[in-house]
């Protein structure tokens, strides 16, 4: 039996080319190890960049600049980068990225001077200074302009949280905006957002004072907020949770009148009479707060029917708000009412 291998045909080595030519194709070089950019140059031929330059021709790259202002060899205008005794880039005596007290990018407390979303103007004559040295204190982490910026801000809050509390809430947003983290301007927000009726976002804010400040003098609005939310449980719960002796007096009588009426919002008087109850509760003296206490304690009185008692109490409030009045006027003046008057003095009076 014959060996399959045998029958294999054997390989053709003087086939022609496809294209139909006579010559058959040479068998390649043994020296054909080598890369084509590896062949040695035949004699006389010099690699393509090793070529000499011609009598009188000068390499590309050694060309001297064309001849102007009539001086040869030098250029008759400056560089491109070298126009008057600053670079481009230098607008101003000052990089575009170098921009001094002004904030370095988004996301930092410091913010530009100028105006940005809908911030409210500011009169000229509102200055810095005005606010409160406490609170101006807490600004000090901020640069100077960013600081007057806000300080700025939180005295026209304070100055029209009474008459235009919206415009008011928009001066804190400004300033929250730009010092967000400061306790003092959160505090701002929230007490704007209350007298607008935001309760939800007053009581967000004034949570992030009490965590930045660890101070709790803004508890009674805390309490308020909660009724007007309508969880008055939560309310009185809040009003628990830290003891009434830690506070100071005259948050004590505004924790006292919210959580009073947290009580009545539940229908229980007889219980929020008894929130009034405290020994600042005195009809013989008059403080700040004395008014509010003493109308609060009226209130409720008519709600349980005891209208002559009420009566009391409303009276009592009437003469300590005229006491707190008189007690502003400082001693030896008294109250003068100025009247404006043309005068035409005669042409020969003296």
């Amino acid at each position: 039996m014959s060996d399959p291998s045998s029958r294999r045909p054997k390989p053709r080595t003087d086939r022609t080319p496809s294209g139909g030519g006579s010559a058959a194709r040479k068998p390649r070089d043994a020296s054909a190890g080598k890369k084509p950019f590896e062949r040695k140059p035949a004699d006389g031929e010099r690699k393509p960049w090793g070529r000499k330059p011609a009598n009188g021709e000068k390499k590309p790259y050694g060309r001297k600049p064309a001849e102007r202002d009539g001086k040869p060899g030098e250029r008759g205008e400056r560089k491109p980068y070298d126009r008057g005794a600053r670079k481009p880039f230098d607008r101003d005596a000052r990089k575009p990225f170098d921009r001094g007290a002004r904030p370095a990018g988004r996301g930092t407390e410091d913010r530009p001077e100028r105006p940005r979303h809908d911030d409210p103007e500011i009169p000229e004559t509102v200055a810095a200074n005005q606010l409160d040295r406490v609170a101006r204190a807490e600004l000090k982490t901020l640069s100077k302009d960013n600081a007057d910026w806000v300080a700025r801000h939180l005295v026209m809050a304070g100055r029209l949280i009474d008459d235009d509390p919206e415009l008011a809430h928009k001066h804190a947003l400004a300033a929250s905006r730009r010092a967000g983290r400061i306790a003092v301007v959160r505090e701002s927000v929230g007490i704007t957002a209350y007298a607008t009726g935001q309760f939800e976002l007053a009581l967000r804010e004034l949570r992030t004072y009490r965590r930045l400040s660890g101070r709790d003098d803004q508890l009674p609005l805390m309490v308020d907020s909660e009724r007007g939310i309508g969880r008055p449980e939560k309310a009185l719960e809040l009003g628990r949770s830290v003891p009434r002796a830690s506070l100071d007096p005259a948050v004590q009588v505004a924790l006292a009148i919210a959580m009073s009426g947290a009580r009545l919002d539940l229908g229980q008087p007889e219980a929020a009479l008894v929130e009034l109850q405290i020994p600042q509760l005195d009809p013989e003296r008059a403080y700040s707060w004395s008014p509010a206490l003493f109308d609060a304690y009226a209130t409720v009185l008519e709600d349980l029917g005891r209208d002559e008692e009420a009566e009391q109490w409303w009276q009592r409030s009437d003469r300590a708000a005229i006491a707190l009045e008189r007690a502003a006027i400082p001693e030896g003046e008294d109250t003068v009412e100025i009247i404006d008057e043309e005068w035409d003095p005669e042409p020969d009076a003296d």
